[in-house]
């Protein structure tokens, strides 16, 4: 598993995305010596290949979206 510094994902990012989309191999983004995320290509997360809309049936919605809100959520304030 690659380690980059934040720092240096930004500035060259291009080529670290490629090669994490190329060998599948996961990148872990450090700032200040510390993990803070991972970069990983889509087939490493279920080892198949990923396909577009493949969780399209597994969410629903509950209760109206477009109504108001009875009380405000502090949480969004």
């Amino acid at each position: 598993m690659k380690t980059v510094s934040v720092t240096e994902f930004r500035a060259d990012f291009h080529r670290l995305l490629n090669a994490v989309g190329r060998t599948g191999e996961p990148l872990v983004l450090t700032k200040h010596g510390k993990p803070l995320a991972m970069v990983v290509s889509p087939q490493a997360l279920n080892g198949k290949k990923w396909k577009l809309g493949q969780f399209r049936d597994s969410a629903s919605i509950v209760g109206d979206l477009i109504a108001p809100m009875d009380e405000p959520c502090e949480a969004l304030f």
